[in-house]
């Protein structure tokens, strides 16, 4: 057994002995833990900005793209995002026990219910928040955490791990139900994706390369949480006005996650009246506006599109924009090109928008809104440890009941088959 491997399955044996006590621990315990990690994250924060800084730093120096950078940077108010979260955390019912029970002919008396995964493994970039979120729901779920996060943010990391691990024993559970990864080296990543047997499930979020070498690499099970090519189709029954609001929004307000708007459909019957006054606003603010032809023929800003285009996942002021006949061809292109995050369409058509709703393929499918809702705390989870775009388990933004499974449990009086 190579070096690295030994740490790994050391560092999981660990997880796995404080895994077993979080899942007998009650939900008074559990919730006493995250209003301590809550309460000691807000009172730390001066250091998680300094350490974030540190990190900042040396991303700039190092010529870390933008979108890397914005995801990466902390405030107060991110850092307060953080601590609501965990306290909507507290709030929440805890899925752990539940269950429901039935009496079969033969006697026997069956109780299915709800228990931890076990060992939780996450690889992740750039955004420190996901610590917070990941160690939050686990710990309200009973399981314990791998953390792998990337290079970019390990000072800031470590910090909050400190901080979490601290809480914790402060509020007598073992500090080793939440563990940090330090080494961002690539062949630390490779051996956690190969951890069959100590990795009960492993979580990769963050972009288009890391989440598919996780699912070519990984022998442990996976849950995908895809890319987000998220698209905007604007019917040519739509309220044009209300169609720009969203495209603005879905585009604008954080364009470097993954449920921002990276695509924009519009009927060809709208499409000159519409296409103009929306693209030039989003022009304005800094977005580069990637069309079709037919695109380029009615706004002439527009840089042609490639046929690359349509499948990327830009995180960043770039929008491709496609006319399109109308509703068929509209949800045939999301279902070739979209990654089956979030699709939106605006129209006041009910039959055409219940069309989409069932012919879309989608984690999360809208009408007449934005796409940026698709979001733990926005669906009322509290923090989410990813949004998933696979179809078993779990799809759409993982909360506290994604992070179970379940357990039967059968009682008898002798009885034989």
């Amino acid at each position: 057994m190579s070096e690295v491997r030994n740490e790994l399955v050391q560092m999981a044996r660990r997880a796995r002995e404080a895994g077993s006590i979080l899942a007998r621990s009650s939900t008074g315990q559990k919730n006493e833990a995250l209003i301590r990690v809550a309460g000691t994250l807000w009172e730390s924060r001066s250091a998680v900005l300094e350490r974030n800084r540190a990190d900042l730093d040396a991303s700039f120096a190092a010529g870390l793209s933008g979108p890397m950078i914005k995801r990466l940077t902390l405030d107060e108010k991110k850092i307060q995002g953080m601590v609501e979260g965990l306290e909507q955390l507290v709030k929440l019912p805890d899925p752990v026990g539940e269950g429901e029970q039935w009496r079969r002919p033969n006697g026997l008396e069956i109780t299915r219910v709800r228990v931890p995964l076990g060992v939780v493994g996450m690889i992740y970039e750039s955004r420190p928040n996901v610590t917070v979120d990941a160690a939050g729901i686990c710990l309200k779920t009973g399981n314990a955490v791998i953390l792998r996060g990337g290079k970019e943010a390990l000072e800031t990391n470590r910090e909050l791990v400190a901080i979490i691990r601290r809480a914790l024993v402060e509020s007598g559970l073992p500090a080793d139900a939440v563990q940090l990864i330090s080494d961002p080296s690539r062949e630390v990543a490779r051996e956690l994706m190969r951890l069959s047997g100590w990795l009960d499930v492993l979580i990769p979020r963050g972009g288009a390369g890391l989440i598919r070498t996780v699912m070519e690499q990984a022998t442990v099970p996976v849950i995908e949480t895809g890319t987000g090519n998220c698209h905007i189709y604007v019917h040519r029954k739509a309220d044009l006005d209300m169609a720009r609001r969203i495209t603005l929004n879905a585009k604008l307000s954080n364009p470097a996650v993954c449920n921002a708007a990276e695509k924009l459909l519009v009927d060809r019957e709208i499409a000159a009246s519409f296409l103009p006054v929306a693209l030039e606003e989003l022009s304005n603010s800094g977005v580069e506006i990637r069309g079709c032809e037919e695109t380029v023929r009615i706004w002439s800003k527009a840089v042609p599109a490639t046929d690359e285009d349509w499948d990327i996942e830009y995180l960043d002021l770039i929008l491709g924009v496609k006319v399109v006949s109308g509703l068929d061809e509209a949800v045939d292109h999301i279902n070739r090109h979209g990654t089956r995050h979030s699709e939106a369409i605006v129209s006041e058509d009910y039959t055409a928008a219940n069309r989409f709703l069932m012919e879309v393929d989608a984690a999360a499918v809208y009408v007449n809104a934005s796409t940026r809702f698709t979001d733990g705390g926005e669906f009322g989870y509290g923090a989410e440890i990813g949004i998933s775009t696979q179809k078993l388990h779990a799809r759409g933004p993982m909360g506290l009941r994604e992070l179970t499974s379940m357990k039967y449990i059968v009682r008898g009086s002798g009885q034989t088959r």
